[in-house]
């Protein structure tokens, strides 16, 4: 079964090619989908088939930005893009990234890489899943009210509606974000960006695991604005960064261009796919890879206080994190032909 394995050769070591397919391809969709690069699934799952962490951030960073470029052109034409608000949003986010990568290699001098970045990872997975089901059972507790109180129930109704209360910060400048439609003082994006990029340089993510929700509940973003602005975001940090990466000797060409061109062909479905399935939908399933996401890392943890454990854990988190990324691609490829069907046959109908 050797001829399954390849050799990285700036990582070196040996890595099974057809997961690094699975992960091209599957996190294309979801990527596009969610309107963010995949790395909060792609750098576990790199340091699960094989790649040490460093490794696996800078590989995944690198991939990212291409394929986050080709959902952003797909986005922008839907509309999705506030490209105002993304440029604004660029300047805390490279500052932010590169504070974070700094840290990255402080952290892998001194040997705690590994451990440091899995448990921040399992801490911002359990924040995030918390977050988007608090405000789904918060939006269908205010429905319920609503019918209740014989009242007609407001569709564009919100759960968690933090973004009011940061929009009463009146410092200047005040800028108004036409596609976004919002207007808000320009240091409410940058102070965001600036987290997500510092978590991004530490976490091998683009920012949009935590961009793509900070946009909806801190900013204001409708989920589809949020999807297309969070995705552009996601292309200039992932160009920035897998610059600063290779510069620094942690990138594997050879892995990131294996995923690029199965990502590249993913992100035009899951793209697409947002066209049919908006709002709550998307939040909802994004929080349930987020959950599955959370336990592959959690079982990569295990063995380093159960020693024995080591091969079924292995395993057990390899399968998963793959395995989810194949269902939920292909959720997401189903929901998108069905909705073009049915787009098709609406248009027959008026024809």
């Amino acid at each position: 079964m050797d001829w399954l394995y390849v050799l990285m050769p700036i990582a070196g070591v040996k890595i099974f090619w057809p997961g690094l397919i699975i992960l091209g391809v599957g996190v294309g969709v979801i990527g596009g989908f969610f309107g963010m690069g995949g790395a909060w699934m792609v750098t576990p799952g790199l340091n699960i088939l094989g790649f040490p962490m460093a490794f696996a951030i800078g590989t995944d960073i690198a991939h990212m930005a291409g394929k986050s470029l080709i959902s952003t052109m797909r986005h922008g034409k839907f509309g999705n893009v506030d490209y105002k608000l993304g440029m604004i949003m660029l300047v805390g986010t490279v500052v932010g990234f590169e504070v974070g990568a700094q840290m990255i290699m402080w952290l892998e001098r001194i040997g705690l890489v590994g451990p440091v970045v899995r448990w921040m990872y399992l801490v911002l997975l359990a924040l995030i899943a918390w977050m988007v089901f608090a405000d789904v059972a918060k939006k269908k507790r205010k429905e319920r009210e609503a019918i209740a109180a014989g009242k007609e129930v407001d569709k564009l109704a919100t759960g968690i509606e933090w973004h009011k209360t940061l929009h009463k910060i009146n410092i200047p400048p005040m800028i108004h974000f036409p596609a976004a439609q919002l207007t808000c003082t320009a240091w409410l994006p940058i102070l965001v960006s600036f987290f997500t990029g510092w978590l991004a340089g530490i976490l091998g993510i683009g920012g949009g695991l935590i961009r793509m929700p900070a946009l909806i509940y801190l900013i204001g973003c409708p989920t589809h604005v949020a999807v297309g602005t969070d995705l552009f975001e996601v292309m200039i940090s992932g160009l920035y960064g897998a610059a600063s990466y290779t510069f620094k000797g942690r990138t594997e060409l050879v892995a990131a261009i294996i995923m690029l061109v199965g990502a590249a062909i993913g992100a035009q479905v899951g793209s697409v796919a947002t066209k049919y399935i908006k709002g709550y939908g998307i939040r909802i399933v994004f929080g349930l890879a987020v959950i599955g996401c959370f336990i592959s890392v959690l079982l990569k943890l295990i063995p380093n206080y159960f020693p024995d454990l080591y091969t079924i854990c292995d395993v057990m988190a390899t399968v998963l994190i793959l395995g989810l990324v194949a269902a939920m691609s292909i959720y997401i490829t189903v929901k998108m032909v069905q909705g073009a069907a049915a787009e098709v046959a609406m248009k027959k109908k008026k024809a």
